[in-house]
């Protein structure tokens, strides 16, 4: 009985990092295209945490930065800045949109034309744990506003 107890709790603490990993989805995901010598564009999706949490990281092999920003009106001037977190309310979906929060992409290392793949990586921290969503999200052309309906981000654990 005792062995059975035993495999049970390695079983258990074997198979958590297996359930916190699929806590997080990310749907809806795409970068906006750029020209030869554009060094910045922003990266765009719609990511819900079931359990509730933060996106507190990005990276990408494309990029030289990458940071989690947040466009907002002050006034009259709309503003762009770098936030250290964003925060995701459990199983509610938050969109990062073109005129909101977003990952901006910079010290871009080449162009990204239309129909190209970005790998991007997201970590995102919950109950004191990080999970890591590894992403390929395609490019859309440089005046693309929205994804289309339906699309999804290629991701992997």
């Amino acid at each position: 009985m005792r062995s059975l107890l035993t495999t049970a709790c390695l079983l258990t603490a074997l198979l958590a990092p297996l359930a916190a990993s699929a806590q997080t989805t990310v749907k809806d995901g795409w970068v906006r295209g750029t020209v030869a010598q554009q060094k910045a564009t922003g990266a765009f999706l719609q990511i819900t945490s079931a359990q509730g949490g933060r996106l507190v990281s990005a990276a990408s092999p494309v990029a030289g930065v990458v940071e989690i920003h947040e466009m907002k009106m002050e006034g009259n001037v709309m503003r762009m800045a770098a936030v250290p977190f964003l925060e995701l309310p459990a199983g509610k979906a938050v969109e990062l949109k073109p005129g909101g929060f977003h990952i901006m992409l910079m010290a871009l290392k080449q162009a990204l034309p239309a129909g190209q793949d970005v790998p991007l990586t997201l970590v995102v921290e919950s109950g004191g744990r990080q999970e890591t969503l590894q992403l390929s999200l395609p490019v859309r052309p440089l005046g693309a506003a929205a994804a289309p309906a339906g699309g999804n981000a290629h991701h992997g654990h």
